[in-house]
């Protein structure tokens, strides 16, 4: 029987972490999945949060189905009122674990997952699972961000701070922050044979992006699941992570302000 999840999810639910979930989209987040879909698909999207590419999703196959799935229970409402209002009939949510999924073998046509492997105890069992429940000719498609490789422009001295503090958090919840760059060899060791690696980015450049971009990752740092858990477990006090939450303003103010995020992303077909 596969483990449960053991890791802790290190973003949560907070405002600051929905308003960057609900503004990505299939176009903007999956990509590299599109070409590959047909109308009649029945798909799996892990993960799911509020459902914006869920529904996305589902408008491409409209003669298959997408079930969205998620830890939390809460952020499925949401999900659910976004499909519903879009009016959308071919969607469903419920609660799963990836480690553990209640779906039978050779379920899905593709089964999904976008900013996921870096928040689980066991990656490859992840994608062992999530390969189970994939038809034979199906595709596993995952999108991961690798913080490590994230950059920016001008170099305000407090984002090296809070790129420190994020990855050592993250670790210590049993993620991997830096996930992108591993994800091929991940699927290799869960024993897909035919990996496609590409990889993707998100770059924060006008200045509604810049504000954007800073304002959530400024507001995160005060007060969300990841603040509370850097203080809890002694990796920062609430004096740094308002340094921290200052230094995102700051660069969010800077005219000449560029920052960009680096993805990993494998298409893994499963043999027929």
């Amino acid at each position: 029987m596969p483990k449960q999840e053991t890791a802790v999810y290190t973003h949560g639910h907070h405002e600051s972490v929905l308003r960057s979930h609900t503004w990505r989209t299939a176009a903007n987040s999956a990509a590299y999945l599109l070409g590959s879909l047909q109308p009649h698909m029945r798909i799996l999207d892990i993960g799911c949060g509020p459902g914006t590419i869920t529904a996305d999703l589902a408008e491409l196959v409209p003669q298959g189905h997408v079930t969205g799935v998620d830890r939390a229970p809460g952020v499925l409402e949401q999900a659910r009122a976004t499909a519903a209002g879009r009016g959308l009939t071919n969607v469903d949510f419920a609660v799963a674990d990836v480690h553990a999924l209640d779906h039978p073998d050779d379920t899905f046509c593709v089964v999904h997952a976008h900013q996921v492997l870096q928040h689980v105890g066991d990656p490859v069992q992840a994608l062992r699972e999530m390969r189970r429940v994939t038809r034979p000719g199906g595709y596993v498609a995952v999108r991961d961000a690798d913080y490590a490789a994230m950059t920016w422009y001008p170099n305000v001295p407090g984002l090296d701070d809070w790129l420190d503090l994020y990855r050592r958090v993250a670790r210590a919840n049993g993620g991997e922050p830096d996930a992108g760059r591993r994800l091929r060899s991940w699927a290799l060791a869960a024993g897909f044979t035919d990996v496609t690696a590409t990889s993707g980015t998100w770059t924060y450049a006008t200045e509604e992006e810049r504000a954007w971009w800073s304002g959530l990752w400024a507001d995160r740092t005060l007060a969300s699941a990841y603040a509370e858990r850097a203080v809890a477990v002694g990796h920062a006090t609430e004096e740094r992570l308002r340094a921290v939450s200052a230094a995102w303003r700051e660069w969010g103010e800077r005219p000449d302000g560029w920052f960009a995020v680096l993805h990993g992303e494998v298409l893994c077909r499963k043999e027929a």
